[in-house]
C-alpha cells in the first residue's frame, strides 16, 4: 500500500501501481471526467502513470493553469502529426505549450507554409483529435533514438539527443505518431475539440540568427468550440487595442529607420503624456523623500564590469565606443544603478543621514535582436522610472513596505485593479547566474517575503526568477482583456553595494555596508504606456488624457465664443482645444471621437445666448446644456475620483 497526499491535506491509501486517473475516480467519477494532467511529487506525469511510492498527488483540469499547459502540449504533438502527414518532407525540432496555445518549429525545406494552408492543417488536427488517442510515454537508449531520427535525416533531433544523457530519454506516442518528448499530456486526443491555426513567423534554430531559419507555425487548442469562439473575439479586440495602431492613430509616437529599429520617437501628444506620467510620480515621490538626480547616458566599461552587468549582460549591449586615447572604452547606459552607486559614493554617510533615495527617469540602452523588437513593449532604448534607496538593515522592512504603497498608489490611480506579486528568488541549482554569498540572498530574501506577508499582498513564489544580483518583488497585473504582465518591480540587494565598497558610519563610529532597494513602479516607460494603451483602449484616465475637452461650433458664426469658452476652461486648468473648420457638426463629433477625446463641447446660437455649453461624453452620452463653471466641477470630480492621493 502508497499513502496519497492531495491538496487539501487529506491522505488516502492505495495499492502500489494505481494512476492518478484511478485516484481521482475515486474522489469523484464527475471531477475524474474534467482531470486532465498530473503532477506527483513535484514532478509532471501522465494520469495513467503508475504510482509506485508514497507521496503528493496533484490533479489538474482545464481551469488551471498546469491544465492547460498539458492540454497545449499534447496538441502540439498534434499539430506535428498533421504537418508531417500533409507534408512528408518537412523536419520537425521543437514544439512547447506558450502561455496562450502553442507552437512547432519546422523545416519545411522546399516547401512553404501561409495562411491559405491553415484551414487544411486545421482540418488535419481535428480528424486526428477524433480519433481518441491515447498518448503513452516509452523510454529509449540514447543509440536507438538517435538511429531513428538520422534514418530521416533530422539534424535537428539529432543535435537534441546528442545533449541527453542516456537513460533520460523518453518518447510519446499517439496514432502513428511518436516524438521525442519529457512528458506532460492530457490523456487522450479526443479532449481536444477546438482548434485553430493562428500565424506563421520566421524562428532561428535554438534562437541563433547564424542557424536556419525554420517557420514557427502557432496555434490553440480548446475543449469546447465555444470557448475558441470567445478567444477569437478577444483576439479582435485586441488588434482594436494594439499599442501600435492607436499610437499612430493617436499621434502619440513613431518609429524611423533611419533612426534606428527599436528607438521610439515621441510626438507632442506622446510627449505631453509622458511629461504627466512623469510629474504625477515625481510628486509622489517628492512626498515620499526621494531625491531626484541625472546620469549621463555613457559610462566607462569598466563601471558595469564593477557592478556585474557587463559579464551578463554585455553581448545584449551595444558594442563599446572607443575614444581616440588608447584603451578608453565606454558603453551606452544598459543599467542606471551603477551611476546611483556613484552618486552615494561621492561623500561619506553617517547612519543618521540614511536613507538616502536616489530617483532619476534614466534612459538606458540594450542591443534586443532585431527579431525581438515589438513597438514600445521591446525597444532597444527605453526610459525606466529608476530609484534607488540606500539604507542600514534596520530600516529595510520600512523602506519596502513604502515602496509597496508607491507602486499601488501608481496603479489605483491609472486603472490597474486586477493584480498579484511575485516573489521572483535565485534558483539554488544555478548559483553561476547569480552574484553574492548565500548568506545575503537568503537574508534578502526572506525581507522581501515578510514584507509581502505584512502588506497582505496576494502573492506566489517564483525560483529562478531573481536578478543576478539580488530577489525582487514584482507585480503582475491583469488588464482589460484578461492578459497579464509584468508592471513595477522592487528589489533587494546586498551584492552591489558590495561592489562599489559602499559605507556609511553607524553609531559604534565603524564603517557598515548599506542595503540598497531598487525600484520602478511603471518599469519603463515605453513598456508601461503600450500597456497602458491597450488596457484602456487610448481611453485614458480624465487627468492623463491629452485633450480633456474639444470644443465644437456649430458655424462658423459661433468661433468668437468658442474662443471665449476656451479660455474659460484654461482658467480652470482644463486641456482642452477648439474645432474650427468649416466642417458639418456631425464629421467633427466622428474626428472627435477617433481621437478618444473624453468631452465634445457644442456651441451655437442657443448656447451663445444662454452663455451655456452642450456637453456629449465619448461614446454618445449627452449631458445637457450647463455652464462652464458646473462642467469644471464634473471634470474636477471625475479627476478625484480616479487620481488618487498619495499619502
Amino acid at each position: 500500500m502508497i499513502d496519497i497526499t492531495l491538496p487539501d491535506g487529506s491522505v488516502r491509501s492505495y495499492d502500489e501501481g494505481i494512476s492518478p486517473m484511478a485516484v481521482a475516480k475515486d474522489i469523484s467519477e464527475g471531477f475524474a471526467r474534467n482531470v486532465i494532467s498530473a503532477r506527483f511529487n513535484d514532478e509532471t506525469i501522465e494520469t495513467s502513470t503508475p504510482l509506485t511510492t508514497s507521496g503528493a498527488l496533484v490533479l489538474y483540469t482545464w481551469k488551471n493553469p498546469e491544465g492547460k499547459k498539458a492540454f497545449w502540449h499534447s496538441s502540439s504533438h498534434v499539430l506535428a502529426q498533421a504537418i508531417e502527414e500533409l507534408y512528408p518532407n518537412a523536419k520537425l525540432s521543437i514544439g512547447p505549450a506558450i502561455e496562450n496555445g502553442f507552437y512547432y518549429d519546422v523545416d519545411f525545406g522546399e516547401d512553404s507554409l501561409s495562411e491559405k494552408d491553415f484551414k487544411s492543417i486545421e482540418t488535419k488536427m481535428l480528424e486526428i483529435a477524433r480519433g481518441k488517442h491515447d498518448f503513452k510515454m516509452r523510454a529509449l537508449s540514447k543509440a536507438d533514438a538517435l538511429s531513428l531520427y538520422k534514418s530521416q535525416d533530422n539534424t535537428y533531433k539529432v543535435e537534441l539527443i546528442e545533449n541527453l544523457e542516456d537513460g533520460t530519454i523518453t518518447f510519446c506516442d499517439h496514432s502513428t505518431f511518436t516524438d521525442l518528448c519529457r512528458g506532460g499530456h492530457i490523456p487522450n486526443t479526443g479532449i481536444i475539440k477546438a482548434i485553430k491555426i493562428l500565424s506563421v513567423a520566421g524562428a532561428y534554430w535554438r534562437g541563433d540568427e547564424n542557424n536556419k531559419q525554420l517557420t514557427r507555425v502557432y496555434g490553440i487548442s480548446f475543449p469546447k468550440q465555444k470557448e475558441l469562439t470567445e478567444y477569437l473575439e478577444l483576439l479582435e479586440e485586441a488588434k482594436k487595442r494594439d499599442h501600435r495602431k492607436l499610437g499612430k492613430e493617436l499621434e502619440l509616437f513613431t518609429f524611423s529607420q533611419k533612426v534606428g529599429q527599436g528607438l521610439p520617437l515621441w510626438l507632442p501628444k506622446g510627449a505631453a503624456l509622458r511629461e504627466r506620467l512623469e510629474n504625477f510620480l515625481k510628486s509622489a515621490q517628492k512626498k515620499a523623500g526621494y531625491e531626484m538626480v541625472i546620469t549621463p547616458h555613457i559610462g566607462q566599461k569598466e563601471l558595469y564590469v564593477t557592478s556585474g552587468h557587463y559579464a551578463k549582460y554585455g553581448e545584449d549591449s551595444f558594442q563599446p565606443i572607443h575614444t581616440p586615447n588608447e584603451g578608453e572604452e565606454f558603453l551606452l547606459k544598459p543599467m542606471n544603478c551603477p551611476h546611483h552607486c556613484e552618486i552615494y559614493n561621492a561623500k561619506p554617510f553617517s547612519y543618521k543621514e540614511l536613507p538616502k533615495r536616489y530617483a532619476e527617469f534614466g534612459t538606458v540602452y540594450r542591443y534586443e535582436q532585431s527579431g525581438e523588437l515589438h513597438g514600445l513593449t521591446r525597444v532597444r532604448g527605453f526610459t525606466q522610472d529608476d530609484a534607488h534607496i540606500f539604507c542600514t538593515p534596520d530600516q529595510l522592512d520600512k523602506e519596502f513596505k513604502d515602496v509597496i504603497d508607491l507602486v499601488l498608489y501608481v496603479f489605483g490611480s491609472l486603472g490597474f485593479e486586477n493584480f498579484r506579486a511575485q516573489v521572483s528568488l535565485r534558483d539554488p541549482d544555478t548559483p553561476e547566474k547569480y552574484i553574492g554569498n548565500v548568506e545575503n540572498w537568503e537574508k534578502a530574501e526572506q525581507a522581501i517575503i515578510n514584507a509581502a506577508k505584512d502588506k497582505g499582498l496576494d502573492y506566489v513564489i517564483e525560483t529562478g526568477e531573481a536578478a543576478f544580483y539580488g530577489p525582487k518583488l514584482d507585480f503582475m497585473v491583469k488588464d482589460a482583456l484578461g492578459r497579464n504582465w509584468q508592471l513595477g518591480t522592487i528589489q533587494v540587494d546586498y551584492n552591489l553595494p558590495e561592489r562599489f565598497d559602499l559605507t556609511y558610519k553607524g553609531s559604534d563610529n565603524e564603517l557598515h555596508r548599506p542595503v540598497m532597494i531598487h525600484r520602478a513602479p511603471f518599469g519603463s516607460m515605453e513598456r508601461f504606456i503600450a500597456i497602458l494603451l491597450e488596457h484602456t483602449g487610448g481611453n485614458f484616465p480624465l487627468w492623463l488624457m491629452p485633450n480633456q475637452v474639444i470644443i465644437l461650433s456649430i458655424s462658423e458664426k459661433y468661433e468668437k465664443y468658442a474662443e471665449k469658452v476656451l479660455n474659460l476652461l484654461e482658467n480652470h486648468e482644463i486641456r482642452a482645444l477648439a474645432d474650427n473648420r468649416n466642417e458639418t457638426i456631425g464629421r467633427k463629433i466622428r474626428d472627435a471621437e477617433m481621437n478618444k477625446i473624453p468631452y465634445m463641447l457644442i456651441v451655437g446660437e442657443n448656447e451663445e445666448q444662454d452663455n451655456k455649453i452642450t456637453i456629449r461624453q465619448h461614446g454618445g452620452e449627452d449631458l445637457g446644456m450647463i455652464s462652464v463653471e458646473a462642467f469644471s466641477i464634473i471634470v474636477d470630480n471625475e479627476i478625484k475620483r480616479t487620481l488618487k492621493t498619495f499619502k
